[in-house]
């Protein structure tokens, strides 16, 4: 019984992410929350684009302000979390209110008490942070309308050697080229600080210059 259900399955997620990613094309529309288990757990075949993996690689130390644009359910908000630890603050900003319900139920599970939750986009100039250490901007960025005004937007709310990790993986309906990030992100005044994956799944990491 349960292979059936496996077996049912594959076809049925294989055609929601075509259909999802059809979709895409027309308009930008960001993951919806009812199909929030898709992007809930690692992928088991793209290691680069781990949770675990991701924050390992970003350089992520405890203390610091970190904040996840488009955390959806939180799948690498909450390890970030951990790894800033008791001192540190991560920011979790998500379009849906849905999203930001489903962290604040792993929040509380974990009694975590460095996470703040804030609902809005990415790419409007409505950021309003103080300046923080890194930011991760997690199979996202495809799914802004303007991301070149969203890196512009981040950029601004780095502090100077602060680092942008954008991870990306063919899997996600948005996907975006390595050198299509990179180009976007050179023109909005970042340096690349280091890279870890492959053309089908990747971290990429920029550095905000100290002095510009």
């Amino acid at each position: 019984m349960l292979k059936m259900i496996i077996f049912a399955m594959v076809p049925m997620s294989i055609s929601i992410f075509y259909a999802w990613r059809f979709a895409s094309r027309k308009r930008e529309i960001p993951c919806p929350f009812w199909l929030r288990w898709l992007v809930e757990l690692d992928n088991p075949f793209t290691k680069p684009n781990k949770a675990n993996e991701i924050i390992e690689q970003s350089g992520i130390q405890p203390g610091m302000h970190v904040i996840d644009l488009g955390c959806g359910p939180g799948r690498v908000t909450i390890p970030a979390a951990e790894r800033v630890g008791f001192n540190g603050k991560i920011t979790a900003l998500d379009i849906q209110d849905e999203m930001l319900q489903r962290v604040e139920k792993k929040v509380q599970r974990r009694n975590l008490k460095n996470i703040e939750l804030v609902q809005g986009k990415i790419g409007l100039g409505q950021l309003r942070q103080s300046p923080c250490d890194h930011v991760l901007l997690v199979n996202v960025l495809g799914e802004i309308p303007d991301r070149q005004a969203a890196l512009e937007e981040i950029f601004n709310i780095l502090k100077p050697g602060g680092i942008l990790t954008v991870a990306e993986t063919i899997f996600d309906p948005h996907f975006q080229r390595r050198e299509e990030v990179s180009k976007l992100a050179d023109k909005a005044g970042f340096y690349e600080a280091g890279f870890n994956g492959n053309w089908a799944a990747y971290s990429l990491l920029l550095r905000k210059p100290v002095s510009r």
